[in-house]
């Protein structure tokens, strides 16, 4: 019995390390992405000004596919945060 509380409070404490990992890196890449990408367009825009409603669409489109991947990270990470399956293998 003690060994199993033991590998639950295991468990739980590197499932907040991931947790924390998933977030932070998804949150600095995400953020990373979309200044590269925004600075991209300012040039583009400045180059070519009658461009710019074609090009804003395309920003747009792009910063939502760049925060996909970062807002399935934190749902993934609610859902170990709440709901670890890691834990249902201890008992």
């Amino acid at each position: 019995m003690e060994n199993t509380v033991q590998y639950i409070a295991l468990v739980q404490s590197y499932t907040i390390i991931g947790i924390s990992l998933i977030i932070s890196l998804g949150a600095v890449a995400a953020c990373i992405g979309i200044a590269i990408m925004c600075s991209h367009f300012l040039d583009g825009a400045a180059r070519q000004p009658e461009l710019i409603p074609t090009l804003q669409g395309k920003v747009f489109l792009l910063m939502g596919l760049i925060d996909a991947p970062f807002i399935i990270g934190v749902g993934l990470a609610m859902m170990f945060a709440f709901a670890n399956p890691l834990l249902a293998a201890l008992h």
